[in-house]
């Protein structure tokens, strides 16, 4: 071509081409070709469009990019989409090199290339080198066919259609997410995890290039089977790209160095109940990006799984676990069951969703409402005794009663009795709505059907609601609603409770002295610093443990899926161990950073016998803390006044108050229930002494409370077996007999608080009077019906 041309330089006839008429047909016949083609390629483009339909497969991402879930895309191909800033420079530079160096200079068809194969492939007579840009291979994968000359025009005109319409980086990712790498693994985002187990960005440059000389023959090189072979093409390239001065020597000396022992592994199966579950709420989005912290959810898993095998010896079986970041409200760690291979003790049952009773793990909340109510403060005095709700009496755990105690005690000894009685005092409706407020879904299905019971795990809860609740004590007490994605935003707190009410809360639930601190953990060095609460259902089938400190709020429930209950189960030593383990590992030494009391609060002096602001009678008195206008102000009442005889044998009022004969004493004011418990236990007590017998007044006040039968009830008895029905009633400190009455007949006289039973003769409607001894009277009603 050479000679050619300086022959026709030579010639005197060579100014004839450019004569100025010839030069001006000759660039408008240039003009028009260029034309027609645009038009043609126009044409054409309008009638057959491109159509890039790539199908991806669902990847669950961490918080920091990883993938810890995947899922096979409709084909069954493993094809995971490469996201902004995952393309590893390595890996592009070495690409571009030995692909398609000129990638970013030509509009996608390389003519130089393509001049240059022909001329080599007629030469030899046989196809020896092709002339594909990174544009024509990505046509290729895109629209695959049998190699023809027709073919291969229709993806030359595909490779104008891509640069048409895509910059060249798309088309570089393009290339890089379709590339195929032998078997169903297409992608260098899939190649890079199921064969190296990282990101595409941390791939070595050693890595990079074994990437870039597979997809040559995606079937023959394949990793884990053919490595040395492998290594053996990446070292040719790596030499190559030393010789080009591609790469700083010494990385290439290390690249070619470096062993390759990559195998194909099976898809990150990091968080398995968490990717199900948002595969399942987002099942159009390809790439979800979530808040789960890869290094705590591995711990935590390791933790339960290990923690789980100790239990197995009791029967007992899963767990799970939930660690909820308080200030982002980011879901950490998600982890359903220890052991998701576990199929036959239901390890793919996701224990974060599943409905349960929550045992007592409600109750704070009850008392922080109480507080805020200005029902209770922390050393506001309830008593705890047996008690009877309409037939529903409740019981401690262990069985046992304390009399009168603090509200702090209470709580913090998880006191059943008490709690029902608060709750009966707050109102269930009242305590239903504030957790409809936190998004307890079953229990606003179930709203009107429940009852005192409620507060000690009667009703159904899901361990992701209380660990949010919980979360709420942790952040003064301002609710939000959990963040599972990057992309969704903190939404603002929506206030539960008072951020006094929650750190008093805080306060009592991070005490040490109490029963529910496990018994392995006593005088330990290894106790995190944190508020917990635990929680035990009813048939020992459910042991939870909610922990929180400024940082984290752990949710931890531990049972069997099947429901079957373990005599050795309970929250204490069941679940809190591994609460404080994972507190230990995720957040250890966390003490300095706790929480301070608000300005909302103050302190009060208050009787230790009421927990009630001290009176003047009153001797004895401690510090108790209180929300100022809301709190209660009545003086306490723990002492009354009675005007006796001068041998305290009887007491007068002011009917039957002689002239003289008489002095003023205080005696203790208890309430009917205590003095029943009392009497129960043979407890001693300073009792008033008994009103004047000739005094001709009738008391309507502190009439005696019948406690059984319970009132409005039916009762349903064998006719034959003769049973029988107990009487009893809480009567006043100064009330020595009462009188029974059955449909106004008297049954019997008895001793205050003594237990009597009668016999019912026939079915229907028993009208139950009980008349003290200071004329005051009580009616009860039940019905009665026999089982024939």
């Amino acid at each position: 071509m050479r000679r050619n041309i300086a022959r026709l330089l030579k010639s005197r006839n060579y100014y004839l081409l450019f004569t100025p008429r010839k030069s001006v047909a000759w660039l408008k016949w240039c003009a028009g070709g260029v034309a027609g083609i645009i038009g043609a390629f126009l044409l054409l483009n309008v009638l057959f469009p491109l159509r890039v339909q790539i199908t991806y497969s669902p990847v669950i991402t961490a918080s920091d990019g990883s993938v810890i879930n995947a899922f096979l895309n409709p084909d069954d191909k493993w094809r995971m989409q490469l996201q902004p800033g995952e393309i590893n420079p390595l890996l592009k530079k070495a690409l571009l090199l030995k692909e398609d160096r000129y990638f970013y200079y030509h509009p996608g068809v390389n003519p130089v290339a393509l001049g240059r194969a022909f001329v080599n492939n007629v030469t030899a007579g046989k196809t020896t080198s092709g002339a594909s840009t990174i544009t024509m291979q990505v046509a290729r994968l895109l629209y695959p066919k049998e190699r023809t000359l027709k073919n291969k025009l229709v993806e030359l005109f595909r490779a104008l259609q891509l640069e048409w319409r895509y910059s060249k980086d798309e088309i570089l990712t393009l290339y890089l997410n379709l590339v195929p790498f032998g078997g169903n693994i297409e992608g260098v985002k899939a190649a890079s995890v199921l064969y190296f187990q990282q990101s595409p960005k941390q791939l070595s440059l050693a890595q990079a290039v074994t990437l870039t000389v597979i997809p040559n023959k995606p079937s023959s090189l394949r990793i884990g089977v053919q490595n040395s072979r492998i290594v053996a093409f990446r070292n040719k390239w790596l030499r190559y790209f030393a010789e080009q001065k591609a790469f700083p020597e010494k990385e290439i000396v290390d690249a070619i160095n470096e062993p390759l022992v990559a195998v194909r592994s099976a898809a990150p199966q990091i968080a398995p109940h968490f990717a199900y579950r948002l595969l399942q709420q987002y099942p159009n989005q390809v790439i979800i990006q979530t808040n789960l912290n890869r290094a705590i959810q591995e711990k935590v898993t390791q933790l339960a799984y290990n923690y789980l095998q100790q239990l197995r010896p009791k029967n007992i079986r899963n767990t799970s676990v939930l660690v909820i970041n308080n200030q982002t409200k980011a879901v950490e760690a998600y982890l359903g069951s220890a052991d998701f291979s576990d199929s036959e003790h239901g390890g793919q049952v996701d224990g974060i969703r599943a409905i349960r009773s929550p045992g007592s793990t409600l109750k704070p909340l009850l008392y922080a409402v109480a507080f805020d109510k200005g029902l209770i403060t922390p050393r506001t005095i309830i008593s705890d005794v047996p008690i009877d709700y309409a037939g529903y009496r409740p019981e401690n755990y262990f069985g046992n009663y304390n009399g009168n105690i603090t509200i702090e005690y209470a709580l913090a000894t998880s006191l059943n009795i008490p709690a029902v009685k608060m709750l009966d005092k707050l109102g269930v409706p009242t305590f239903v709505n504030k957790l409809k407020q936190v998004e307890f879904k079953q229990i606003k299905k179930d709203s009107n059907d429940l009852g005192l019971s409620l507060i000690l795990g009667g009703c159904g809860v899901k361990l992701e609601e209380l660990t949010a609740l919980y979360t709420a004590f942790a952040n003064q007490g301002g609710y939000t609603p959990l963040r599972w994605l990057q992309t969704e935003k903190l939404n603002k707190k929506r206030p539960i409770i008072s951020p006094a009410a929650s750190y008093v809360v805080n306060q009592i639930l991070t005490q040490l002295q109490r029963p529910d601190l496990p018994h392995n953990f006593q005088n330990s060095g290894h106790l995190p610093k944190i508020a917990w609460k635990t929680g035990t259902s009813y048939g020992r089938k459910d042991a939870w443990s909610i922990g929180y400190n400024k940082k984290y709020t752990v949710g931890v429930w531990v049972g069997n899926f099947s429901g079957e209950g373990v005599p050795e189960l309970n929250g204490t030593d069941s679940a809190t161990p591994l609460l404080f383990d994972i507190f230990n590992t995720i957040d250890y030494n966390s003490v300095n950073d706790w929480f301070t009391a608000p300005a909302s609060l103050a302190q009060r002096s208050v009787c230790t016998v009421t927990g009630q602001p001290a009176n003047t009678f009153c001797s004895d008195r401690v510090l108790d803390t209180y929300l100022p206008g809301i709190s209660p102000v009545k003086k306490c009442e723990h002492l009354k006044e009675v005007t006796v005889s001068a041998d305290e044998k009887y007491a007068y009022c002011t009917t039957c108050l002689p002239e003289t004969g008489y002095i003023r004493k205080r005696y203790p004011n208890y309430a009917p229930e205590i003095l029943t418990f009392y009497e129960a236990e043979h407890i001693p007590y300073v009792k008033i002494p008994a009103h004047n017998p000739q005094c001709p007044r009738i008391f309507s006040e502190f009439a005696p409370v019948i406690t059984a039968p319970a009132p409005d009830m039916e009762y349903l008895l064998e006719r034959a077996e003769k049973q029988k029905l107990m009487l009893h009633c809480n009567a006043h400190n100064e009330v020595k007999q009462v009188y029974w009455y059955i449909n106004d007949k008297l049954f019997q006289a008895a001793r205050a608080n003594q237990n009597l039973f009668f016999t019912p003769e026939k079915a229907g409607r028993y009208k139950i009077s009980c008349l003290d001894d200071q004329g005051r009277n009580t009616n009860s009603f039940i019905t009665v019906r026999f089982l024939d």
